[in-house]
């Protein structure tokens, strides 16, 4: 993956932005909609984003791989956040700032670094490319600071990361694009030792939304996806209007967006909330790719049968006609049921 930035931080959109003051269609509580404009921005053409790789943005949770006491790990999403007092000084100092009523329209507001922020674990870390001032690790735009935290075996919170991953033997089950055919999907069975470094996206059957209709309550399926591991099929050129009509009429714009991935590892987004366009959909692309399963449970000598990687170990080599029905290969006995179900009352 050395050609793919990492995804630390908020991700810039790749056009300048403008906020409308009408409800968002991304989030229920939000009053304002942010847009993108036809204005591409500075920095992503200095990152020379015409020659970028484009690849789908994914719905799930960012997690980050990385060692931790000595072993290859996954380290899942946690923001710092500010307490209650905090939040109302920082809410009131922008609103001033909007408004023009402080002298020094520049300043930046100050925070507290002890007495400011909610308690965070002690194996917490701020996210890489963290700007860091006297040795306190800034927050971003909206008084979070990114940062990571190690996935705890004993962490309710963490069960769904630890169902793609055998920490004990540093592997993980991963969905990438399939090298011989772009159509095509793998689930693979892959050390971590060989991503350290790399973040990815958890998807599945309990993360967010299950944009993608993955597994089910009798099947839960949780798969990691490195970023930049899925690129976006006949991707239009970088341009507000091609953009805006290629996610209208495209068939390879069934995606919740593109990120594209700069060759100095700049990374710009552009989600199709920016462009008035709905998320999630019905039939995403991800979601009706066939799959092709490789994943050798023998190779890593896990023995832990009610485990997800020994569950599609038993069916490696198998090909799915879609991500949506992997739950029909791991338990072909809830199909057969289904079907004599649906039978039965046609008769």
């Amino acid at each position: 993956m050395e050609n793919y930035g990492t995804v630390q931080q908020k991700i810039s959109c790749a056009f300048e932005t403008a906020v409308l003051d009408e409800p968002s269609g991304k989030r229920d509580y939000q009053l304002f909609k942010v847009v993108a404009t036809d204005v591409l921005k500075r920095s992503a053409a200095d990152s020379d984003i015409f020659t970028a790789l484009a690849t789908e943005k994914l719905d799930g949770t960012c997690v980050y791989i990385k060692q931790y006491n000595g072993l290859p790990w996954l380290w899942a999403r946690f923001d710092r956040k500010p307490n209650k007092n905090a939040e109302k000084r920082f809410k009131k100092f922008q609103t001033q700032q909007s408004k023009g009523d402080n002298s020094d329209l520049h300043a930046k507001f100050k925070w507290n670094p002890v007495k400011d922020f909610k308690q965070v674990p002690d194996d917490w870390i701020p996210a890489d490319g963290i700007e860091v001032v006297d040795g306190f690790p800034q927050p971003d735009d909206i008084g979070h600071t990114p940062g990571w935290v190690p996935v705890d075996p004993k962490c309710r919170h963490h069960c769904w990361h630890l169902s793609a991953v055998n920490l004990n033997k540093g592997v993980g089950l991963f969905l990438r694009q399939d090298e011989e055919s772009s159509e095509r999907l793998l689930i693979e069975a892959i050390p971590l030792s060989e991503l350290e470094g790399c973040t990815a996206e958890l998807i599945g059957t309990n993360i967010n939304a299950n944009s993608y209709g993955i597994g089910s309550k009798k099947c839960p399926i949780h798969l990691l996806v490195v970023h930049g591991a899925i690129m976006v099929n006949e991707p239009p050129a970088v341009d507000g209007q091609v953009i805006r009509e290629w996610f209208k009429t495209s068939k390879a714009a069934a995606i919740e967006g593109i990120v594209w991935h700069c060759r100095n590892k700049k990374l710009f987004k552009l989600h199709r909330h920016h462009i008035n366009q709905p998320w999630p959909i019905k039939m995403p692309a991800l979601a009706s790719r066939n799959v092709r399963i490789i994943v050798d449970d023998s190779k890593f000598q896990l023995n832990d049968i009610k485990s997800l990687l020994c569950r599609f170990g038993e069916h490696n080599g198998a090909i799915c006609d879609s991500l949506q029905n992997l739950q029909d290969i791991l338990l072909p006995e809830d199909n057969e049921s289904k079907e004599s179900d649906e039978n039965s009352k046609i008769t």
